[in-house]
């Protein structure tokens, strides 16, 4: 198949920079909309990164305008494929309505009107089990794509190496790794950011993986928390030690800021918050099989060759840094 012309939305986020790279590599067209690079901090140097590809073009305007999307974005030009790698930065329900849903349907029709024909959408595995505000917005964008008529892959990954990488400090300073529960109740099949672009990028080409709903996990085995934990000790060269929090904790703090945020929108959205960080640490992200009503590993996916010890192995050489931001929480 031969070269696209992609645009390509949320391109300064890890995501989206693998994403962009793995479409440089494989020859395609590839036009960004980033916001203006003097907006975020460390901006700059990700935007320079990006002009520096091959065959892509950044272009400076607001995603989350209408005006923006078609002057500053698409500029009335004919394109083959959307790429959006765009998604709330915090996952509260305001943020993810406006984000992950509002933007991201104006965004399909102005693409729409710019003669795009596929639509490679990330999302997110969690939708499966939704039960917060930033799941039901993207499931209500993933409905919408799949009545527009246009050809669609939904990429629904698992977690990413940079959200499991969170108690690296904490063990350097000799703290324990912490363990809701007993550390097993949840499992992955994390995937880095540059095996997604590439999965990304594949779904540009590939029309086996056009219409349909994609699940994606890296190599397995699927791994616990505790496991994870493991990895990190092996990574650092320490003696494992672990300390369990009972699930009953975070309820208790959940259920002090529900009741604070009657009265203060600063503690509901941390309120939300909490509850987003409870529902990683009781919900595997693994494919869910309805008929046995558990998570299984078997049926999940897998795709790419970097492995979370791997990428523990990089953080502690210093090789790498996770750049987590407002998804600490994740």
């Amino acid at each position: 198949m031969g070269s696209r012309r992609i645009f390509l939305l949320g391109a300064t986020g890890t995501i989206g920079r693998a994403t962009a790279a793995a479409l440089s590599a494989r020859g395609h067209e590839v036009v960004a909309l980033v916001r203006p690079s003097t907006a975020r901090t460390g901006a700059a140097d990700v935007v320079a990164h990006l002009r520096a590809l091959p065959g892509l073009t950044v272009r400076e305007g607001n995603p989350l305008s209408a005006v923006s999307l078609r002057q500053a974005g698409l500029r009335g030009e004919r394109f083959d494929t959307w790429v959006s790698c765009l998604a709330s930065r915090t996952g509260a329900p305001a943020d993810a309505w406006a984000v992950d849903h509002a933007a991201h349907l104006e965004a399909l029709q102005a693409c729409r009107e710019g003669g795009v024909q596929h639509v490679v959408a990330l999302s997110a595995l969690c939708v499966q089990k939704p039960q917060l505000g930033f799941q039901q917005a993207k499931l209500a964008f993933e409905a919408a794509l799949v009545a527009s008529g246009l050809s669609y892959s939904i990429v629904r990954p698992t977690a990413f190496f940079k959200s499991l990488s969170g108690q690296l400090d904490r063990l350097r300073r000799g703290r324990p790794f912490l363990l809701f529960g007993d550390g097993a109740l949840t499992a992955c099949k994390p995937i880095a950011d540059e095996d997604l672009g590439d999965y990304l990028a594949l779904c540009v080409e590939e029309p086996s993986l056009q219409g349909r709903i994609l699940p994606i996990g890296g190599p397995g085995p699927a791994l616990t928390p505790r496991q994870q934990g493991l990895l990190l000790f092996e990574a650092l060269q320490r003696e494992p030690h672990f300390k369990r929090v009972p699930l009953v904790f975070m309820d208790a703090i959940i259920g002090t800021l529900r009741v604070a945020g009657i009265a203060s929108s600063w503690a509901a959205g941390k309120a939300e918050l909490a509850r987003i960080g409870r529902y990683y640490a009781t919900e595997s992200m693994l494919v869910w099989d309805p008929g046995r009503q558990r998570y299984s590993a078997e049926d999940t996916p897998e795709f790419g060759q970097r492995t979370l010890a791997q990428h523990y192995q990089a953080l502690v050489r210093g090789e790498c840094a996770d750049q987590r931001g407002d998804h600490a929480v994740f």
